[in-house]
C-alpha cells in the first residue's frame, strides 16, 4: 500500500516537475527557522511552483490529502508566520519562482507583478519606467511582494503613501480548494460590492496564498532632501513634525525617530556608520521628496528646520549635501535592528498610538519597566510620523541573556496594557504570527475574535492554509 506522504510528495512532483520538490535536510534548513531565530519547525517537503496554475493544483491536492500548506515569501517575518509547526505534517509553498512583473501600465501608474518578486525588484520595476512603488523596509532586497502584502507591511514611508494595505488595486490569490481568486484588476474605482481583495492582506496566509499583484505608482521623485535633526525630547518631535507637516505638506514622506541609545547600539556593531550630532537624548530623520521640477526642497526643508531652532524645538540640524550622505543616515536608521540582535537577545514590541499620546506613553512605560526589571536598556526607535514605535527592551549589560528572556511576560503586560489605555494597537506593521496569538486574544474584543474566526471557518473549513498563525 502506498503511503500517504508519498502519494501526495508523487502527485506534487507530477504538477510542479520533480526537481520542485525538496525533502533534504540540507534543502529544508533555510524554511524552518524564522528570521529572529525563535521558532524552528518541521515539513514533509518545500514545494516551488512556477506559475499560479501550479499552485491552484498544488493547495488542491494538498487540501484533498488534508496536508496543511504555509506560504512562504523571503521568509523575513518578525513573529514566525512563516515557520511551520514543528509537527512535520506540512508542505512550505515558496513562491520563489514566480518573480515576473506581468506589466507596467505607466498611463495607469499601476504595476503588475507576481508574489515571490522580491519588495525591491519591485521598486526597481517602476523606476525602470520613471515611476516610484514607494513601500520601503530595510528587509526590502530579501521579503517579497506577497509576503509584505500578506503582513500589511508599513516601513519608512507610511507617512506619505499608506501602508501596504494602500497601495494594493487588485490580487490574484489561490484560495484553500485550489480555486482562483481572479481579482488582478488595477482599478481605483471599482464599487461592486464587498472589497475581497482586502481579506488577503494581512491576513498572513491563512487564507490563501497570494500569487500577483496589481500595486499603486507615483511619479518619481525629482529632488530628495534627507535631515538630521537632534531634539531634546520626544515632545518636541512631536512637534516638530507638525512644523514640517505645515511647511512641506505632502512632500514630507518620513520621520523616522531614534534613541541615543538606539544608535549607539548600531555603531557599536557597524562601526562604519555615522556618528552625526553626538551628545543629544534624541534624533529625527527626515526625508521628503517633490515629483515637480524646481521645488526648491533643500531651502524649505532648511527653513522649517531654522524655525524649529529657533523654538527650542530642534537643538542641532544637518541636511545631507550628496546621495551619499543620505544613504549613510538612512543605514545608521535601518542597522539599529540588527545592532540589537547583535547585542543579545531582546524583547521586541511593535506598537502604534495616536501621534499626541507617544511622549506620555514613553514615559509612563519607561518608569513602570525600570520599577519592574532594573537596569532594562530601552532601545525604542521608529515612525513617529505614522504612531509606529519599535519598543524594544535589551538587558541589563553582563547579564545572563536566558535571566533576562525570563521576563518577557511581565515587559509584555506592563506594554501593552499601556497601549491599550492609550487606544493603540499591539501589532502596528509585523502582523500577529505566533508570537502574537494570546496577546491578539486579550486586547481584542471577543466581537472581533468570533467575526475573524467566522472568516476563517468560511474560507478555510479545513483549516490547511498556514494553520496556527493569527488565531
Amino acid at each position: 500500500m502506498t503511503e500517504p506522504g508519498a502519494t501526495l510528495l508523487a502527485r506534487v512532483a507530477a504538477t510542479v516537475g520533480p526537481a520542485h520538490v525538496r525533502t533534504a535536510p540540507e534543502d529544508l534548513a533555510p524554511h524552518l527557522l524564522d528570521w529572529r531565530g525563535r521558532y524552528r519547525g518541521n515539513a514533509r517537503a518545500l514545494v516551488l511552483p512556477a506559475t499560479t496554475d501550479e499552485v491552484c493544483a498544488v493547495v488542491s491536492i494538498c487540501r484533498e490529502l488534508r496536508v496543511p500548506i504555509v506560504p512562504q515569501g523571503g521568509n523575513t517575518s518578525l513573529c514566525g508566520a512563516a515557520t511551520p509547526s514543528d509537527d512535520g505534517r506540512a508542505v512550505v509553498l515558496s513562491l520563489a519562482r514566480m518573480q515576473r512583473v506581468r506589466a507596467c501600465d505607466v498611463a495607469n501608474a499601476t504595476l503588475t507583478i507576481e508574489a515571490g518578486a522580491p519588495l525591491a525588484a519591485a521598486q526597481a520595476a517602476a523606476a525602470s519606467h520613471g515611476m516610484l512603488f514607494p513601500l520601503s523596509l530595510a528587509s526590502e532586497g530579501s521579503c517579497t511582494v506577497g509576503g509584505v502584502l500578506s503582513t500589511n507591511a508599513g516601513g519608512t514611508a507610511v507617512l506619505r503613501y499608506g501602508n501596504a494595505r494602500e497601495l494594493v488595486l487588485g490580487i490574484e490569490a489561490v484560495l484553500p480548494d485550489g480555486q482562483l481568486f481572479a481579482g488582478l484588476r488595477s482599478l481605483r474605482k471599482d464599487n461592486t460590492g464587498y472589497d475581497l481583495k482586502q481579506l488577503f492582506i494581512g491576513a498572513e496566509g491563512t487564507l490563501g496564498v497570494i500569487t500577483a499583484a496589481a500595486l499603486k505608482l507615483f511619479p518619481a521623485p525629482r529632488s530628495r532632501t534627507t535631515a538630521f535633526a537632534a531634539v531634546p525630547d520626544v515632545a518636541a518631535a512631536v512637534r516638530l513634525l507638525a512644523m514640517l507637516r505645515e511647511a512641506l505638506a505632502d512632500r514630507l514622506v518620513g520621520f523616522e525617530l531614534m534613541s541615543a541609545f538606539a544608535t549607539a547600539l548600531a555603531r557599536k556593531h557597524h562601526p562604519q556608520l555615522p556618528h552625526p550630532l553626538p551628545g543629544h537624548p534624541w534624533y529625527v530623520l527626515v526625508q521628503a521628496d517633490d515629483a515637480a521640477p524646481d521645488g526648491a526642497l533643500d531651502e524649505r526643508v532648511e527653513a522649517a528646520l531654522a524655525r524649529a531652532a529657533e523654538s527650542d524645538v530642534v537643538l542641532d540640524a544637518a541636511v545631507a549635501r550628496s546621495r551619499t550622505q543620505a544613504e549613510a543616515l538612512w543605514a545608521l536608521r535601518e542597522s539599529i535592528s540588527d545592532g540589537q540582535r547583535r547585542e543579545g537577545p531582546n524583547i521586541k514590541h511593535d506598537i502604534s498610538l495616536p501621534v499626541s499620546s507617544i511622549p506620555r506613553y514613553l514615559e509612563d512605560a519607561e518608569a513602570a519597566l525600570a520599577r519592574a526589571l532594573p537596569g532594562v536598556r530601552f532601545v525604542v526607535f521608529g515612525h513617529l510620523g505614522d504612531g509606529n514605535l519599535h519598543y524594544n527592551l535589551s538587558g541589563p549589560e553582563g547579564a545572563a541573556a536566558q535571566d533576562f528572556m525570563r521576563n518577557e511576560d511581565v515587559a509584555n503586560r506592563i506594554v501593552y496594557d499601556l497601549v491599550a489605555a492609550a487606544g493603540g494597537s499591539i501589532s502596528a506593521e509585523h502582523g500577529i504570527g505566533q508570537l502574537k496569538r494570546a496577546e491578539l486574544r486579550r486586547y481584542k474584543s471577543r466581537a472581533e475574535i468570533e467575526l475573524m474566526a467566522r472568516v476563517k471557518s468560511a474560507i478555510d473549513p479545513d483549516g490547511i492554509m498556514n494553520p496556527g498563525k493569527v488565531l
